[in-house]
């Protein structure tokens, strides 16, 4: 694996219909190499602190190879962090387990979550059918804390290390996270594991929803 960019983002306000809204989602390629701190990488703009950032979901990364996919499908080329990815990462793994870590010299990132499709992403698509499309290709891509600081570029090797005791995957979350009822003992699973936080709240709500059943 290798990251083939690393991008940040501006605020900057993006509109779509009706609506406007002022986001970091049009991540850029970073000129030379930029810090990785616990809440994510220098200078990169978190608007909605309630839906994004924190250090359950500091770093953001999409392969490049679904990149190349999403270029097939629409017809046009995308350019790295459209998404709002922070890195874009050539040969990442189409799934991986929480708690599984991805190395990158001395920055240790570890995964949380997948990402779940939103409006803003929607509109930086200029397409309302957007998250749809998103939620039924299955490449969500994937949120990471850091567990150990320091500086990333571009071409830099990333290392791929397993979770021992891992039994929770992201595609696994990112399909249940659109179930209205999982299963109580799925969801137990889900919330012992090293999850993001606030994947967690939504899945106690769920769970707490079942007790009568």
């Amino acid at each position: 694996m290798r990251v083939v960019s690393v991008n940040v983002g501006h605020a900057e306000e993006i509109s779509h219909g009706k609506r406007a809204m002022v986001t970091g989602i049009n991540k850029k390629a970073a000129d030379g190499r930029v810090r990785v701190g616990e809440l994510g990488l220098a200078s990169d703009a978190i608007c909605d602190t309630r839906h994004h950032g924190g250090a359950d979901q500091a770093v953001y990364a999409y392969s490049a190879e679904d990149y190349a996919w999403w270029s097939q499908q629409l017809g046009r080329d995308l350019r790295y962090g459209t998404f709002g990815d922070n890195l874009t990462i050539s040969g990442m793994p189409d799934d991986m387990n929480a708690g599984d870590r991805l190395l990158i010299g001395d920055v240790v990132l570890e995964a949380t979550s997948p990402r779940i499709p939103c409006s803003t992403l929607a509109a930086q698509m200029q397409d309302s059918n957007f998250g749809l499309a998103f939620r039924r290709a299955g490449k969500p891509g994937f949120y990471f804390r850091v567990l150990n600081e320091g500086d990333v570029g571009r071409g830099d090797s990333v290392t791929y290390v397993d979770n021992p005791g891992a039994n929770v995957s992201m595609l696994e979350l990112f399909r249940a996270s659109y179930e209205i009822r999982p299963p109580a003992a799925t969801l137990r699973r889900f919330i012992d594991a090293p999850i993001a936080a606030r994947m967690r709240d939504n899945f106690e709500k769920k769970l707490a929803a079942t007790a009568g059943d």
